[in-house]
């Protein structure tokens, strides 16, 4: 059989789960938060004062918080990107008997995953601390752009990708929130909270599709988490550009400044690489075929190899200037 044929084979005996996947690690629409729960509202009395305290607040935080939240934001915004991605991978299909088992998962992920942007977009909105228009075409180019992860339509690789980002995910909007706090705006700190919560609830779901693939298919999803590592995640945001630039532009430096602040880092590219081989008990997985050993080898070594490259790792102290955020307005 053919390793395309076995991947299927994984993928249908995987869907048998899916309802208790989608039951465990997503929250039914009526009960989850949704962006007007952390939001003035709109139809209250207050609505004119409690947008003004969110923009007298706003007011308190810096440069490169705003590239970063925007640039988050944007990210999130992508989201038709990152949906019919997945809706192409080997075993997920969207159209016979109005969908199989991977295909109600994805749309119920990418319902969860779509009120991130809604709720950061209208929160920079109301903020008045950035160039709205800018942001709305930066956002539909990288739409228009698209991506590509390096991982073909092969399910082994998503997977790998998608535990690796939802936990880099969380990890951003983690600390955004962190920032926001320190600097006073609670409100903001509470929204990014929820979002990195879903993001956390996201990787243990996809982080358990693979730890089950490991159980059935040992040998050819070592081979998939080390090409992914071997070739290195690319941000969904990679090609990020502002209006008028080239594909892919704006990423460096939009990275730069999230390094900066210390909302993502090459450190914690390293410590999301390890905790994914622990968490998949890398060193402890039987029955692997001569390769997928080597495989092994080589993952088990990375993180170390990666900590000393990242500690070479020199970012410009000077921020790159935005048409999203302009220093005036600040």
């Amino acid at each position: 059989m053919s390793i395309k044929n076995i991947r299927l084979e994984v993928m249908q005996f995987l869907e048998k789960n899916v309802d208790s996947f989608v039951e465990q690690y997503l929250i039914p629409v009526e009960k989850i938060w949704q962006p007007s729960d952390f939001l003035p509202n709109s139809e209250g009395e207050n609505f004119f004062e409690e947008v003004k305290e969110l923009r007298e607040i706003a007011k308190e935080l810096p440069y490169d918080f705003w590239v970063t939240l925007v640039g988050d934001t944007i990210t999130e915004e992508a989201l038709p990107t990152y949906e019919s991605w997945l809706m192409d991978v080997e075993g997920v299909n969207q159209v016979e008997n109005g969908g199989n088992g991977w295909s109600k998962w994805i749309r119920q992920w990418t319902g969860e995953e779509n009120r991130h942007g809604d709720l950061l977009n209208k929160y920079l909105y109301l903020s008045g601390r950035v160039n709205m228009r800018e942001i709305e075409m930066t956002t539909q180019h990288l739409i228009n752009d698209g991506f590509d992860i390096g991982t073909g339509t092969d399910p082994y690789k998503n997977f790998v990708y998608t535990s690796f980002q939802e936990l880099a995910t969380y990890v951003s909007h983690n600390r955004v929130a962190q920032i926001a706090k320190k600097f006073g705006d609670n409100k903001l700190s509470k929204m990014c909270k929820m979002i990195a919560g879903d993001e956390m609830r996201h990787h243990h779901a996809y982080s358990e599709f693979v730890t089950r693939i490991f159980q059935v298919d040992p040998s050819e999803m070592m081979l998939a988490f080390q090409y992914m590592m071997k070739q290195k995640i690319v941000m969904p945001a990679h090609f990020l550009r502002e209006s008028g630039q080239k594909i892919s532009s704006a990423f460096e430096q939009f990275s730069d400044s999230a390094q900066r602040i210390g909302v993502y880092t090459a450190n914690d590219y390293v410590d999301i690489m390890q905790k994914l081989i622990n968490k998949w008990e890398i060193d402890k997985i039987t029955n692997l075929t001569d390769e997928a050993e080597k495989a092994r080898d080589y993952l088990m070594k990375l993180p170390a190899r990666m900590a000393r490259i990242s500690e070479r790792i020199v970012i410009p102290a000077e921020s790159h200037i935005f048409k999203w955020v302009e220093p005036a307005r600040l």
